[in-house]
């Protein structure tokens, strides 16, 4: 059994999240940061400070043939957590399986409020109080698994999706890495 504190991050942008998870890390390592696009900035970010990274396009490729060589990329650099990043796919059934247990995510919501998109959004046109941020387990349905952390974020008078998303950002960075340093342990 590959040790859950070796680490693979996976993004498909800038890496945001990335970044905080690799400067916060204490009971893990960054064993490898993947990515779905290979000229992302946070691959980029990756290499400059010289960590494994592993980038194939997805476009154009079955979701499971796609998740297949991905699978073997992690098993290879004996990745134990799966840590996504902004990774902007849909994992197939098949890989959720695989790795079942082990996959976790940040999304941009107090779960079960507001799976999928516009998260900002939708809490700003439902007049929440507060939005805020969700790490969760990985499942076949989206956003539904279970919640290991929260943070809320108030939501202000007059804001709008952009200036929510950059203090729940702030507040995934400070989230995620405090999460993912707990669940190593488990």
């Amino acid at each position: 059994m590959p040790d859950p504190k070796r680490v693979a991050i996976l993004i498909s942008g800038r890496g945001s999240n990335m970044r905080a998870l690799v400067d916060r890390a204490c009971n893990y390592e960054v064993a490898l940061v993947g990515s779905n696009k290979a000229e992302a900035a946070g691959v980029a970010w990756a290499r400059d400070r010289r960590l494994q990274t592993w980038t194939r396009e997805s476009k154009g490729i079955d979701k499971e043939e796609y998740d297949r060589l991905l699978s073997a990329a992690l098993e290879e650099h004996q990745v134990g957590t799966i840590a996504l990043a902004g990774f902007m796919r849909i994992l197939s059934p098949w890989f959720v399986e695989r790795w079942a247990g082990r996959i976790l995510n940040i999304h941009p919501s107090l779960l079960p409020k507001y799976r999928g998109l516009d998260t900002h959004a939708r809490a700003i046109e439902a007049g929440d109080g507060v939005a805020g941020c969700s790490v969760h387990i990985v499942t076949e349905e989206l956003d539904a698994g279970e919640v290991l952390g929260r943070a809320e974020v108030l939501v202000e008078i007059g804001d709008t999706p952009e200036r929510l998303a950059e203090r729940v950002l702030a507040a995934e960075h400070r989230l995620y890495p405090q999460v993912l340093n707990e669940f190593v342990l488990r």
